[in-house]
């Protein structure tokens, strides 16, 4: 109704400029003037569609309670320092209550609701608040810290108002959106605007690798709310702003319904987050390669290198392939192909366009999730050697998928640095590959820790970072 209407109040400002065109000729400037014959040929408004999709946004409330040290008023005096040591520096411990604020959509009548993951991080207490002010405790039915997603449910004994999905593979630039959330809780807002681009990498090891770019404001407060297009469908879950001092400049970002929908799926099906795998990397094409390959334009993605038994290798993929499409959608960077994978369905089916030996050929690959072997076996180190305080893992296609890396890395991954430890006084850094101990190959987490106990009066580490070999020695 509301798109209809937009059009009918359009096509009449268009005919009366044709008129006044068509009527300014030599002979005869007048223009006739027509008065408008109905409310919608003068007025343009959100109001049906905003009042159809506005109940199923929601507030939500987190508590959490912070315990932390409360610091003496001598912490400063050498003489309390000397003789009564640090624990006297720090008075009782005290307790603090931290809440924050959020949006979440309805997207079941049931009561389940999809927020961001940052919304609800740590939460102890979660409230949701609908629109007509009722209030409800929520449990976290899934959480996906890796796309920045969370599903709740509440119970309110009736079916609630609900926004279905639109296909965010149809989305274009220049589509109209409206936002709505709860900005600095000053109340449900809706803002409106167009999308400005799709297909958005925030971050190269980020969660969320294709977000719809959008100059509806979007503040604080307004994270996990809904962007929805003028059908009422929604279109993605707004996350993040580009901003110098944490306002709005116009530039949003949402993620797209299309990877809301998987983790739907998944949380419908016992809450564990199944994502499927590609099995492949590979790098966009430029114009030289695009060339070489015997293509007309740059597009698709070459692969260089295929996981050995995972679905690409199934499907047939070869490295120097090129994937055009992934059922009939384009992709043109190694990011928009896995995210194009990621938001499908396990056990399906899909069609990939494939440019090999200069012609295109068809290929099925099956969606599957990624295989966690070797098993993790996630440590955190301690002792005299210089990895205490580090917790690491053998990476895992899995592993690899979570954390944003090339499936094809294999060995000792560190997951995480233990702020004043050892390993964080060297200069350990999460996603740190171990790669030798003392002139032994590391290949595993049991051998890592077969290596740290032994003592030594120098260490010798081998790390990996970022594609490049660094090497440490350390006294013990």
């Amino acid at each position: 109704m509301m798109a209809h209407s937009a059009k009918v109040a359009l096509a009449a400002g268009l005919g009366a400029f044709a008129l006044a065109v068509v009527s300014m000729c030599p002979s005869a400037f007048a223009v006739e003037r027509v008065v408008p014959q109905s409310r919608e040929q003068i007025e343009y408004s959100y109001a049906p569609l905003v009042k159809k999709v506005a109940p199923a946004v929601v507030n939500i409330y987190t508590r959490r309670v912070v315990r932390e040290n409360g610091v003496s008023p001598f912490a400063g005096n050498p003489f309390f320092r000397q003789f009564f040591g640090n624990p006297f520096l720090f008075g009782a411990p005290r307790e603090r209550i931290e809440r924050s604020l959020g949006s979440g959509v309805i997207l079941d009548p049931g009561g389940l609701i999809v927020t961001n993951f940052h919304v609800i991080k740590g939460a102890q207490e979660i409230t949701v608040a609908l629109s007509d002010r009722r209030e409800f405790p929520a449990k976290i039915v899934l959480a996906d810290p890796h796309d920045d997603l969370a599903v709740l449910r509440i119970h309110a004994g009736e079916p609630l108002p609900f926004l279905k999905l639109r296909n965010s593979n149809s989305l274009e630039v220049g589509d109209l959106v409206l936002a709505i959330g709860d900005p600095f809780g000053v109340g449900q807002t809706v803002t409106s605007g167009i999308i400005s681009g799709l297909g958005r990498t925030l971050n190269a090891r980020g969660p969320v690798q294709s977000y719809i770019q959008t100059d509806a404001a979007i503040n604080p407060g307004n994270s996990g709310g809904a962007l929805v297009t003028m059908d009422g469908r929604l279109a993605g879950i707004n996350s993040a702003i580009y901003s110098k001092d944490g306002g709005s400049l116009g530039i949003g970002f949402a993620i797209p319904s299309n990877l809301v929908a998987a983790v739907l799926r998944s949380a419908k099906s016992g809450g564990h987050m199944a994502r499927p795998w590609f099995g492949a990397e590979g790098q966009e094409v430029t114009a030289r390669l695009a060339e070489s390959l015997g293509l007309d334009r740059p597009k698709g993605v070459l692969i260089s290198s295929v996981y050995p038994g995972g679905p690409a290798a199934a499907a047939g993929l070869k490295v120097g392939d090129v994937v055009l499409t992934v059922n009939g959608e384009p992709v043109d960077s190694m990011s928009s192909l896995r995210f194009q994978i990621e938001t499908l369905e396990i056990g399906h089916r899909v069609a990939l366009a494939v440019w090999r030996g200069r012609q295109q050929i068809p290929l099925s690959l099956e969606i599957k999730p990624a295989p966690e072997i070797p098993p993790p076996d996630t440590t955190r180190l301690a002792g005299n050697q210089p990895l205490a305080g580090a917790t690491v893992a053998n990476m895992s296609p899995a592993l690899a998928q979570n954390l944003g890396l090339s499936s094809d890395v294999k060995g000792v991954i560190v997951l995480g640095v233990e702020p004043g430890s050892v390993a964080n006084r060297i200069g350990l850094q999460p996603n740190d590959m171990v790669r030798g101990l003392n002139g032994t190959a590391v290949q595993s987490v049991a051998e890592l820790k077969r290596l740290v106990r032994a003592p030594h009066p120098e260490w010798r580490l081998q790390i990996e970072r970022g594609g490049r070999l660094l090497s440490v020695s350390i006294r013990g």
